[in-house]
């Protein structure tokens, strides 16, 4: 219990911190640390993520920023994405749906340390509705398909297409991933057990440790915060294929990614 504990305040340090992250933690954490099966694990960690994404927002919306505009039309098409995503994940063994979750972490590193320079005030216009539409059902459905709450989708999309600074991109993911993970969760309780004393008891923890991301998250330059989150997703993305598919597999990832990384912070420092 100590241990989920600690881990818990982790979950929600990242998720106030980074605005995404939550679910690639928790999900590894309820499989591999609690011994929650893979489709149980995926779905108690939308509920965790969306509760915690929900109080984290608030602190973000607080300081302004959250972009309602972008983040209402992004949040409603993903949450319709997420359902039927949600839904289609019965369909697929829960060892498949952690290797395709460590599979778009792969590309979202890669995607996040190409960067993108923000609009010139930083607010994320984000051009015309259909982009926005078409936006939040894809990463709805991908990420109601393998339980992520998709922050680590949503922040990217928001600062490479949309052109938002890292902090709106924060504060706006928060409020999308908020109800993408509750509409996500309604989709999966369908064909999958929830033990909710242990949602609630990781959701209470992980919501105190938000308030602390979200207060480092505002002592941080967004260049930093770019960086730490792609680190972060590269990081998890390994870990978990190897977990799932072992050693061998999970270096041959490394090895095709890394050469790549390294090749765009050379190119970025130009």
């Amino acid at each position: 219990m100590f241990l989920i504990g600690i881990l818990s305040i982790i979950i929600g340090v990242t998720v106030g911190l980074l605005g995404g992250g939550g679910s690639i933690l928790s999900v590894p954490i309820l499989t591999y640390a609690v011994g929650l099966g893979p489709k149980e694990a995926i779905a108690t960690s939308l509920l965790v993520v969306g509760s915690t994404s929900f109080f984290a927002m608030i602190q973000h919306a607080y300081r302004g920023n959250v972009n309602w505009r972008v983040g209402s039309v992004f949040a409603l098409t993903a949450m319709v994405g997420a359902y039927f995503g949600g839904l289609a994940a019965s369909f697929f063994a829960g060892s498949t749906l952690l290797l395709l979750f460590s599979g778009m972490m792969f590309i979202t590193a890669i995607g996040m340390f190409r960067g993108r320079k923000p609009t010139k005030d930083g607010s994320g216009a984000m051009g015309s509705l259909w982009l926005v539409v078409l936006e939040g059902l894809l990463v709805g459905a991908a990420t109601g398909l393998v339980g992520a709450g998709g922050g680590f989708m949503i922040v990217p999309a928001l600062v490479l297409l949309g052109g938002m600074d890292m902090h709106r991109a924060v504060g706006t993911s928060l409020m999308v991933m908020s109800l993408k993970s509750f509409s996500a969760f309604a989709g999966h309780i369908s064909h999958v057990t929830i033990d909710y004393e242990l949602a609630a008891l990781v959701s209470g923890i992980a919501v105190l440790g938000s308030f602390g991301g979200a207060w480092l998250s505002h002592r941080l330059s967004a260049e930093s915060l770019r960086k730490g989150f792609a680190w972060f997703v590269l990081t998890m993305a390994t870990y978990i294929c190897w977990r799932e598919a072992g050693p061998a597999v999970a270096a041959s990832a490394a090895g095709v990614v890394l050469p790549i990384v390294f090749w765009l912070i050379r190119k970025n420092r130009r």
